[in-house]
């Protein structure tokens, strides 16, 4: 964006500041939404979970996923003890699978260094995986009541909005002096309730788009309703570009039960399981990643030579088309050198990134693998984008 569109940013003044604190939190007493985890305010892990949980996620679709999520893991030392596996089959279907992974680590971290208590004190929760400035802040607001700001989109669109500032919000140096604004408005308590309340106003009221300035508690201080501007702060943000990647997947079954590997532990979908896969090169067939799979599944595996469907997923940067393909395995022995979870992709001499590392053992070694039957689904982390293929053969418990 030009230098000519930016407006210095100005924070509101000392009266300013005490009139936005209290009629914000009056507001927030009598319109906040009832979610599991406000009933849970003072519990620091209650509030971890949420946030990574809520992370690029809708409240709507967290909301089942955080009650099942804390009934199997109640304290932080549950989750702590639990196999990744089976936080990640929990987590099936919310997406950003890293998120699993760092909660995973950091209630492991939490146990060895801080004696199974979740940290209080912003600068310790950044050191946890996964858990950045916004987030440590937002822990220590409202289950510790420490004086932290946060800074997620909705703030920012608040922010933005009160101050009448058509710029960049991805800019760093607006990021950073909206962080300082949003320091200057923490009252001097209920820190914890007044950084829920500006979240609540950004997801209820001063949404996307046009919001609804005739129930917003901030409208008399607000310069950019004051201006006209709202409908334009903040501008929109450019669209990322889509691309489009195919796959050739292999359904075999033996003796009622489907074959499924582990994807690698880095790239999309790290750590997940999923049917065989091959991945296709630009202008390759289904048929050119057919033929590289068979090349890779167990012995006495047969597909068929007829496509049984596609799936389509959409994912936030490309478009994953799957070229599904049905088969029988005459055995259930899998061998430790087998490759067929792990692709090189297309032969060009190198070792694709999507590769990752392999499984300790042989050098040869191939990556787990299990034969399921269709209530074991439950047992593993499976994306979208895998059950979306299962729904495909009509393959589920």
């Amino acid at each position: 964006m030009r230098n000519e569109v930016r407006r210095p940013v100005i924070p509101p003044d000392s009266s300013s500041r005490s009139r936005i604190r209290r009629r914000l939190l009056a507001w927030y007493d009598g319109h906040k939404r009832d979610l599991p985890w406000r009933r849970r305010a003072g519990d620091a892990y209650a509030q971890m979970l949420a946030e990574l949980m809520l992370q690029q996620t809708q409240v709507a679709t967290v909301i089942g996923y955080y009650e099942r999520f804390i009934a199997r893991f109640p304290t932080v030392a549950d989750l702590a003890r639990a196999d990744l596996d089976e936080v990640l089959a929990l987590w099936s279907g919310l997406g950003y699978y890293s998120r699993a992974r760092h909660l995973h680590a950091a209630a492991r971290a939490i146990v060895e260094h801080h004696g199974g208590v979740v940290p209080s004190h912003v600068h310790q929760l950044m050191s946890l995986p996964g858990i950045g400035r916004y987030t440590a802040g937002a822990i220590a607001s409202i289950a510790y009541g420490r004086r932290a700001a946060v800074l997620d989109g909705n703030v920012v669109r608040v922010l933005m909005r009160l101050l009448a500032l058509e710029d960049d919000p991805k800019r760093p140096a607006l990021r950073e002096q909206l962080w300082s604004v949003a320091e200057q408005l923490l009252p001097r308590s209920r820190c914890g309730d007044f950084n829920q309340a500006l979240m609540e106003l950004g997801a209820t009221v001063c949404r996307p788009g046009i919001p609804d300035c005739d129930e917003c508690p901030l409208r008399a201080d607000c310069r950019g309703h004051e201006r006209g501007l709202v409908d334009r702060i903040p501008p929109p943000a450019r669209r990322a570009t889509v691309r489009s990647v195919e796959y050739v997947v292999a359904a075999i079954r033996h003796g009622g039960r489907m074959l499924f590997v582990q994807r690698p532990l880095t790239g999309l979908w790290a750590g997940l399981w999923e049917l065989p896969s091959e991945p296709l090169a630009a202008g390759e067939t289904a048929g050119d990643g057919l033929r590289r799979l068979r090349e890779r599944l167990p012995p006495k595996c047969r597909i068929k030579d007829a496509e049984a469907g596609t799936a389509t997923r959409q994912l936030t940067h490309r478009t994953v088309l799957f070229h599904v393909y049905e088969g029988r395995a005459a055995s259930a022995a899998l061998p430790a050198t087998a490759s067929y979870g792990v692709s090189t992709g297309p032969r060009t001499g190198k070792r694709s990134a999507r590769t990752g590392p392999k499984s300790s053992g042989s050098a040869s070694a191939g990556p787990p693998a299990r034969w399921l039957r269709p209530d074991e689904l439950s047992q593993i982390g499976l994306s979208r984008a895998g059950l979306a293929v299962l729904q495909l053969l009509r393959w589920s418990a």
